[in-house]
């Protein structure tokens, strides 16, 4: 068999599929049985599965579990004889699923090919959102994101649809605001090729971004190896409002813990302010948990995770998730490693940076913090959106704030750029207006990908070493992140907040305080935003972007050009002849 290189990068279940568009559900639920999305009607949750582990880890260690524990243990490949000890053991576990994004794709799919298997043995999915930059509008960047990266896209195509992946398309939207709409659910097991997996905690699942290797490995069957995490309780009492929003809850977890404080562990979000945050908020907040160097985050089961779920069209998963629900949040007095309260009745709006997501700063401080520091108050650009920030509530938020400087005759005063975080979020942003608000008031709307938030920006305003300020709604700010400038400061904060100030164009804004000046003369003051977590009218899922692998791809031909440059085929190793290997090249020698 052939297998192929990647050029310049260093880095048993068969399954089906339906096409996309939906408009009531459509999963399966036929004597009992729930399907794991609308695209794989052959698979169901197992949640009886999950409890019949979970009660056997639980008779041996005898003392109540966290939900992550219980999500993790309930994995296990034998929890009858796994060592079981936080922080020391390797667990062998059995995730439920596998999602990739293009870049690391390649790579992943390349070593799966050279596994010499027919079709990979669990549900897998590759999304196309990294490989599109950033530069003048979404329709114009789209297109040459598809030239420029046609081979890398055919290659993913022709190799999803031969060993049984589904291919998201260029356009679809960003890796994890997919996962969340159409395959997270509470309790499942997911790895994903993406340091910003953990996103889908926000409905409740255990889901840790790996390597490419490690993906390949479940792809091919095999179990997969996790130090047995320490578990960090985050215990939120109060209630969001006003200006406040989930983006500063983690804002200011990472403050607190920060971005080494959650290494080794999984973060655990759990108390009565729990209720009080979106299904989308908390995905937010488990999103950008990758900055405290988490393991993963996750949330319990709760009334937002079911109305989610109802609304992307998995009403049957929501009704089975209500039936198992003391399996999908944590025991009564479980133990936790660490244990922080916040109290969502003081949590003040917050903004962090520049050039690390852990410097965290109060909004209504943030100004006189810069001119003591010597950084630019002037905001070159807002950018709202990346799969940190780029919901429904997130746009209409934004939108609320935009609308209000709009009736007041203003626009923005820095460059404004708005990125949906999928195909679905901007087909209901378009529908319902947010995305006409946001254009009106100045803002450029991007792709739904990735773009500025990991340096897909081909930016033109500044040149290079140009000291100056951005604010965005992303989740990383380290130097030369969005831009490659590294006199550039980033701040991260929520998208509201990034709305206010780009109207403003000032860091030095407080709109819990400050006024603006219409274009009328008179000063007014911003109202703090209002918006639906969800659609009234539900989704619009948009353009049919999903392409199902077929149900048997035996005879698909992977697609690689002989004349490309960026991927190769070669002749796989001669089969080991069972003598020693002499005279070979020392690749690398360590003491």
């Amino acid at each position: 068999m052939a297998c192929i290189l990647l050029k310049g990068f260093t880095s048993k279940v068969l399954w089906r599929s339906l096409g996309r568009p939906y408009h009531v559900s459509t999963v399966s639920h036929q004597k009992g049985k729930v399907s794991l999305s609308r695209y794989e009607p052959g698979l169901y949750v197992k949640y009886d599965t999950l409890k019949e582990k979970v009660q056997t880890v639980r008779d041996r260690l005898n003392h109540p579990l966290t939900l992550a524990e219980k999500v993790v243990y309930g994995h296990l490949e034998d929890p009858q004889s796994q060592d079981i000890e936080r922080g020391s053991s390797y667990l062998r576990l059995i995730p439920d699923r596998v999602a990739m994004q293009d870049a690391t794709a390649q790579m992943a799919m390349l070593q799966f090919i050279s596994s010499g298997l027919p079709r990979v043995s669990v549900p897998s999915t590759i999304h196309c959102d990294h490989l599109i930059e950033a530069q003048t509008g979404s329709e114009a960047d789209l297109r040459r994101a598809k030239d420029i990266n046609k081979e890398v896209y055919n290659f993913l195509s022709t190799a999803s649809a031969k060993y049984g992946v589904g291919f998201w398309n260029p356009g679809s939207g960003i890796i994890h605001q997919i996962v969340l709409e159409n395959y997270a659910f509470p309790g499942v097991l997911l790895i994903g090729t993406d340091s910003h997996t953990p996103n889908g905690g926000g409905l409740g699942g255990v889901c840790i971004g790996v390597g490419g290797a490690d993906a390949v490995d479940v792809m091919a069957g095999l179990a997969w190896e996790l130090k047995c995490p320490k578990v960090i309780g985050i215990r939120l009492t109060g209630s969001l409002k006003g200006w406040s929003s989930p983006k500063d809850i983690i804002l200011k977890v990472a403050g607190i813990l920060t971005v080494k404080g959650g290494t080794g562990a999984i973060v655990e979000y759990h108390g009565p302010g729990v209720d009080s945050i979106s299904c989308t908020g908390m995905a937010t907040i488990c999103n950008m948990g990758a900055e405290i160097g988490a393991t993963t985050s996750i949330f319990p089961y709760n009334h937002s995770m079911h109305n989610f779920l109802k609304k992307t069209g998995r009403s049957e998963i929501a009704d089975l998730a209500d039936d198992y629900k003391d399996l999908l949040v944590p025991d009564e007095n479980c133990r936790y490693d660490r244990l922080v309260e916040i109290n969502l009745d003081e949590l003040e709006p917050h903004i962090n940076g520049p050039f690390t997501p852990d410097l965290a700063h109060k909004v209504s401080e943030v100004g006189s913090v810069a001119e003591q520091k010597g950084w630019p108050t002037d905001i070159k650009v807002g950018l709202i959106g990346s799969c940190t920030n780029s919901s429904y509530e997130d746009m209409g938020r934004s939108a609320s704030v935009a609308k209000q400087a709009l009736d007041h005759g203003l626009k923005c005063k820095s460059s404004f750029t708005v990125t949906p975080g999928s195909e679905q979020i901007r087909a209901t942003i378009e529908r319902d207006g947010y995305a006409k608000i946001l254009s009106d008031v100045g803002g450029v709307v991007l792709a739904n990908a990735c773009g500025p938030c990991i340096g897909q920006w081909d930016r033109k305003d500044v040149k290079m070493g140009e000291k100056n300020t951005i604010v965005t709604s992303y989740n990383r700010n380290f130097t030369g992140r969005n831009d490659a400038n590294p006199a550039t400061h980033a701040f991260v904060t929520s998208p509201e907040i990034v709305t206010a100030m780009t109207i403003a164009g000032s860091l030095k804004f407080n709109p819990e305080t400050d006024f603006l000046t219409g274009s009328d003369g008179q000063k007014f003051k911003l109202n703090s935003p209002n918006a639906e977590e969800l659609p009234a009218k539900g989704f619009d899922p948009g353009v049919d972007t999903y392409q199902a692998p077929p149900a048997d791809g035996s005879g698909t031909t992977v697609n690689v050009d002989s004349t490309s440059q960026r991927l190769q085929l070669l002749s796989p190793f001669d089969k080991w002849n069972g003598e020693d290997l002499e005279d070979m090249v020392v690749l690398i020698k360590v003491g």
